[in-house]
Parts: C-alpha cells; sequence; structure tokens
C-alpha cells in the first residue's frame, strides 16, 4: 500500500488534492504538519509521494514549494492535481447569520471571502486561525456565537452546521498541487515539463531571450515564467519554466540540453501527466497513473 504525506491536518484543500490523487489507488493518507516535513517523508521512505500547493490562481505561487525544489531536494514532480477552492460559513448547530459576534478563518481564506465578510458579517471580530479545518473547530469550541470559514470536509469532521455556500469573492478560484516522488512519471502522450535556470557566468543582454529561444526553436509551448531570488546575490534570479511534453520526448530533450549550455545551470523538476479536471485542467491519464 501506497503512504501519500500531505500538509495537514485533515478538512484542508491540501487533503482534497491528497484524495484525489489517491482515487484509485491502494494508498492511505498521511497529514504533516509542514511542507519540509512532506518532503522529508518522501525521501526517508517514511511516504511513498507527497502532494504539496505550488500555486493559487489568485494569490499566485507558493513561495515555500518553489524554493524547496529549487535549494533543498531531488525529488521529482509526479503529477500534479488542480483543485476548486468553494469556502462555506461553518458554525454551531443552531447559530442563525443574524446571530454570529467572531469569525474564525485562514488569513488567506478571509482575504478570499473579503465581500461576504464586509456585506454580511460587518463589524464581527475575526481570529486568525492556522487552518481551513482548524478554524471550524475552533468556532464550535468558543462560547460566544462563532463562525468560521472553512471546507464542507471540515464541517463533516467537526459536525458543523452550513450558513452559507461558497462564499469566496471569486467563483473561479483553484489551487495547483503537486505530487512529488522519487522519481518522475513516464511519457503518456500528453504530459508538463517543470524545470528551472540561472546563469553562472556574467550577465549578457539578451542572455533570457537566447535560452527561451531554444524553446521556440522546437516548438515547444511554454506556460509558465517566473522568477526566485539565487539567496546567494542580490539582484540575481533563478527562473521557473513549465513546458507541454515530457523531458524524454527528443524534440524537448534538445531544447534542454540547449538551455543548459545556455546558462549554465539547470535542474529538471519532473515530467507529469497534465491535469483533465473541470474548468480546462487536466486529470492525469491512466498510463501515467501506473506506477
Amino acid at each position: 500500500m501506497d503512504t501519500i504525506a500531505y500538509l495537514g491536518p485533515p478538512g484542508t484543500f491540501s487533503e482534497e488534492a491528497a484524495l484525489a490523487y489517491a482515487a484509485g489507488r491502494d494508498a492511505r493518507l498521511l497529514p504533516l504538519a509542514s511542507i519540509p516535513a512532506v518532503v522529508t517523508a518522501i525521501e526517508t521512505e517514511a511516504a511513498t509521494a507527497g502532494v504539496l500547493p505550488i500555486e493559487n490562481l489568485l494569490e499566485g505561487s507558493v513561495s515555500y514549494t518553489l524554493d524547496l525544489l529549487i535549494h533543498e531536494t531531488n525529488l521529482q514532480i509526479a503529477g500534479e492535481i488542480v483543485v476548486p477552492i468553494r469556502q462555506y460559513l461553518l458554525a454551531r448547530p443552531g447559530l442563525q447569520l443574524s446571530d454570529i459576534k467572531v469569525l474564525y478563518a485562514h488569513p488567506q481564506s478571509l482575504a478570499q471571502c473579503r465581500r461576504f465578510v464586509e456585506r454580511c458579517l460587518p463589524g464581527v471580530a475575526t481570529v486568525a486561525s492556522l487552518s481551513n479545518s482548524a478554524a471550524p473547530a475552533e468556532a464550535l469550541a468558543d462560547e460566544r456565537p462563532a463562525a468560521a470559514i472553512g471546507t464542507l470536509r471540515a464541517a463533516e469532521l467537526v459536525g458543523a452546521s452550513i450558513l452559507a455556500r461558497e462564499i469566496a469573492d471569486s467563483p473561479h478560484n483553484v489551487t495547483r498541487f503537486i505530487v512529488l516522488a522519487r522519481e518522475d512519471s513516464p511519457p503518456t502522450g500528453d504530459d508538463k515539463t517543470s524545470f528551472c535556470f540561472g546563469f553562472t557566468r556574467e550577465d549578457r543582454p539578451g542572455s533570457l531571450v537566447g535560452a527561451l529561444q531554444e524553446l521556440a526553436a522546437e516548438n515547444i509551448n511554454m506556460t509558465k515564467l517566473e522568477s526566485r531570488p539565487t539567496r546567494a546575490i542580490l539582484g540575481q534570479y533563478i527562473f521557473l519554466v513549465d513546458i507541454n511534453g515530457h523531458h524524454r520526448d527528443p524534440h524537448v530533450a534538445r531544447a534542454l540540453e540547449r538551455i543548459r549550455q545556455h546558462t549554465g545551470m539547470l535542474k529538471i523538476f519532473g515530467s507529469y501527466p497534465r491535469w483533465q479536471g473541470a474548468n480546462g485542467n487536466h486529470h492525469p491519464s491512466r498510463q501515467g497513473e501506473e506506477r
């Protein structure tokens, strides 16, 4: 049986992503307290794979996950999961919206539901929680009439009632999660590759353009480009790229080798099936699941 680690506790969107990845597998879930703990569990074989958030539609990239990939682990990305972010207002059974005096919420969730809070809970005191599952538990433990922003799964776990559904400002918000493992996935014909590169030699005009032109020369579509500080010299950056295709595909391999020659530093994070879910995202193909 596989063990899939994730950033816990149960009732979070990370658990939802882990459950989606585990569907159809003989696997058990292992909630852990931090992103580094998930990475360490895989490296020490306490877990077969791990699920970590890497990008949110509204808030952007998860810097902690990116920095771990760049600097601290050689684990590979073996899959991706895209989870719709649906927020609910939860409370102790018997309470009404007009009763609420205190609101518990993870700061990011509170920011994503700002319009609802301002309009429906004006003047209500807010308390920061560590997670979307901790918030409902804290609200139910409060002797005051309290509510929380959380998930349906969290409501089930603590026995909370739902005062309002899908209260987020944006109905289209999603978070992309990656699956880390000791090896990436074999080619499926519908894959993505994630990698980073940096310039070890003195910067020259056109260096970045020259590296990226190697993708265009092989007709490779780049789906993401961003930068992170090198942590070594102020003003120097590492560039992170997602492309369509598998690093074992001949044209992708040629482009990556020429980028390595351009830059002097290239790290491939892994190739994996594209997620084929709702809203144009992609689930992993069956071939990619057979690991």
